[in-house]
């Protein structure tokens, strides 16, 4: 029961960070989401179930009480034109004496009707708006979540430059001189109009995002008060806003250099390392910032990471080190810091957690040499030929200073790395640059990614949406939290997903529920997502079900219920059968096919936990029966793609939690595949992954079988 105990330890993780500075001990932990209709869940596919504070509220269990206080419409100004001030929920949130307070006003702030009071009034409002719960309770948790992204073209409404250049900037000096904390919701949303149906409100989809982001917010595990820089000798220049956090800027060994703060620093006090362009994009260090990390700079300017930006380096990051910071530390390099961040991890390759590198300079003679495609810089070529004591032209064929040149010994490091860059950059050439040195490391037996953003150039540097940047950073530090392996309710709506019009999740567990507990004794429980809910079955709720045929063929001797919802992801299966009433059918046989809808969003293992998580629940609830285990059927027509890659680790993982006597093991890559190992064509659809009538042929047969040769042998 290792993953389930690992789960149930964010609870304590949770009341422990919450009650660190409490005078007092409560059983349970109350958090006020005070908000407007976003918060409330206006325009929502039955909001009652999934507003983000009730989704918030399941994730973190009934030892918490998140109670809804959104208002539809409502500003923070008081002077706008429906102040949240004036309604009665403002005070149910002040009486209900939360522990932490989750604020998210500001978004009808940027109305046309409310923009000329936010210079006078919006900062003032906000502080009073904060100390009115302190006032209540002065050891409350206060949170400032950023309004989301409008995707309106109205300028009168809600307007998004508004909420990009003043609410927000207003809101992250709110958080600053309040010591509050701030969570950035506009970022993880980016881009992303389709999930919001209006163009302002987000679907239950979008308040799944969000309660995960605030989820992540308040479990992760925070150290005591933390000032890295408190008698350290270091002539201290200044303190300054960085979106929200504090920054100080000081010399050390007469360099200039920078730290930022984070509110709450995490155990083992992770940091990183940023070479040149501070602040340039910052996405991305401010979500780790909110999540407990150091961000720090040393200047090495016009050095192209030689023997002397080396060393500074290293004195840096043993002055980082020494004054209590993690022993690895996370590298971050946007253009020509690339030089310099390669160049260290070659030096100290024991001391790096993983390297980001975006639209990274990885040969001088590319750039600032333009020796090749590009035009390169002359006057930062001459100070690159000086700084690494370069002469004549003919030196070069010898020269090996370049991150390129230490490929092997980068790979041979074994810590990850990523780069992000522009197909288009003209500037530094990814071709002669990341597209080498991928090959290289992938040659080496490193560890790459890389992420090709077509017709970019070299600017914009990083993702509006820095989410897989910032994913895959707290991955290599052992600091992603797996929501695969956290039961929680699917929150689908779409009828697209092969349902009545209406009849979205909630209804769909309902239904599967009704049959488990009213259709007798089950011989077979058929547990996963929509290429399970295809075998039809009983399903009212269900307009799509390519598998019945088949069933009727493999299935017609056996009392059997459907429980596959489509979309559902590990954590969703895992939820239905911790809180459903699958036992009450007591089935002898359930098959268990769940994983593919977890892969853009987890990793091999962080799926193949969530599927040990099913696993160990249908052990608990379901003692009796034997288990079928799937995990994801196959998926990835060709063999040589990514998908297939991943479907083939979650299954080296996943292999051994068949014990061959209640739990059996089975993947059925080559019942799905033709002779060159690709999968057939007159099994699967065009997406790689939902079966086709004869699909479920070759899958009914084969699970008919197994219950056959199960049953002998007992």
């Amino acid at each position: 029961m290792k993953y389930l105990f690992c789960w149930l330890t964010l609870v304590a993780v949770l009341i422990s960070s919450c009650q660190d500075t409490s005078p007092s001990n409560r059983a349970t932990v109350k958090i006020a989401c005070v908000g407007n209709s976003i918060t409330y869940g206006a325009g929502m596919v039955n909001r009652e179930m999934n507003s983000y504070p009730k989704q918030l509220q399941r994730l973190l269990g009934e030892q918490f009480q998140v109670k809804n206080f959104g208002v539809n419409g409502a500003t923070l100004l008081k002077k706008g034109d429906n102040p949240y001030w004036e309604s009665g929920k403002y005070q149910e949130a002040l009486d209900f004496n939360p522990l932490i307070v989750l604020i998210k006003l500001g978004t009808n702030d940027s109305k046309l009707q409310n923009r000329t009071y936010l210079d006078t009034d919006f900062e003032k409002d906000y502080k009073e708006l904060i100390e009115s719960f302190k006032v209540q309770h002065p050891y409350a948790r206060i949170v400032l979540l950023l309004p989301l992204p409008s995707f309106l073209q109205d300028s009168t409404s809600i307007w998004n430059p508004i909420i990009q250049e003043k609410i927000i900037p207003l809101t992250q000096k709110v958080a600053y001189e309040t010591g509050s904390e701030v969570v950035d919701l506009n970022q993880i949303f980016a881009g992303d109009e389709s999930i919001f149906p209006d163009k302002i409100h987000p679907s239950s989809l979008g308040a799944t995002k969000m309660a995960q982001r605030v989820y992540e917010q308040l479990v992760q595990k925070t150290i005591s008060a933390y000032d890295i820089l408190e008698n350290q000798d270091v002539q201290i220049e200044s303190k300054e806003n960085f979106h929200g956090f504090q920054q100080t800027n000081f010399k050390y060994k007469d360099l200039n250099c920078k730290v930022v703060q984070p509110k709450r620093t995490v155990n083992g006090k992770p940091w990183v390392l940023r070479a040149r362009f501070w602040g340039h994009e910052p996405q991305t260090d401010i979500a780790l910032l909110e999540r407990g990390f150091h961000i720090a700079y040393c200047d090495v300017s016009n050095l192209f990471g030689n023997k002397e930006a080396v060393s500074r380096w290293n004195d840096f990051y043993d002055f980082m080190t020494q004054a209590g910071l993690s022993e690895k530390v996370v590298l971050e390099g946007m253009s020509r810091g690339g030089l310099i961040i390669y160049n260290w991890a070659a030096a100290n390759p024991e001391k790096v957690v993983c390297v980001y590198a975006d639209a990274p300079v990885l040969d001088g003679t590319s750039w600032p040499g333009g020796k090749g495609k590009g035009n390169g810089s002359l006057s930062d070529w001459e100070r690159f030929k000086q700084v690494y004591g370069i002469s004549p032209e003919m030196d070069l064929d010898n020269f090996s200073g370049n991150p390129i040149h230490k490929t092997a010994a980068l790979a041979k490091a074994g810590f990850p790395m990523l780069h992000v860059c522009g197909e288009a950059d003209k500037v530094v050439p990814v071709e002669e640059n990341t597209v080498i040195f991928e090959k290289e490391i992938q040659a080496a037996g490193g560890d790459i990614t890389t992420i090709y953003k077509s017709d970019v150039g070299h600017h914009p540097h990083g993702l509006e949406n820095p989410t897989p940047i910032v994913d895959f950073i707290l991955r290599a530090s052992d600091r992603k939290i797996n929501f695969a392996s956290i039961p929680s309710p699917g929150s689908e709506y779409r009828s697209a997903a092969g349902w009545k019009e209406g009849k979205g999740w909630w209804y769909q567990m309902q239904d599967i529920d009704s049959l488990s507990r009213n259709s007798g004794e089950l011989d077979l429980l058929l547990i996963g997502n929509s290429i399970t809910q295809g075998w039809g079955g009983n399903r009212t709720l269900t307009t799509y079900k390519p598998g019945l045929p088949a069933a009727e063929k493999y299935l017609k001797n056996l009392n059997w219920v459907c429980a596959g919802i489509s979309g559902d992801r590990t954590q969703h299966t895992a939820w239905r059968i911790k809180n459903g009433h699958y036992d009450e059918g007591n089935p002898k046989f359930v098959t268990l096919a769940i994983g593919v809808n977890n892969f853009p969003y987890n990793s091999a293992k962080e799926i193949a936990d969530g599927i040990r998580l099913n696993v160990e629940l249908l052990r608990e609830k379901l003692p009796n029966s034997n288990i079928l285990l799937f995990g994801p059927l196959p998926t990835g027509l060709d063999k040589n793609s990514d998908r297939r890659k991943k479907y083939k680790k979650v299954h080296e993982l996943i292999s051994s939690f068949g014990d061959g006597k209640s739990v059996h093991y089975f993947n059925l890559i080559k019942n799905f595949s033709d002779e060159e190992g690709k999968l057939d064509s007159n099994y699967y659809s065009a997406d790689g992954i939902h079966l086709q009538p004869a699909g479920y042929e070759v899958w009914g047969a084969f699970i008919a079988e197994q219950i056959e040769r199960l049953e002998a042998n007992n």
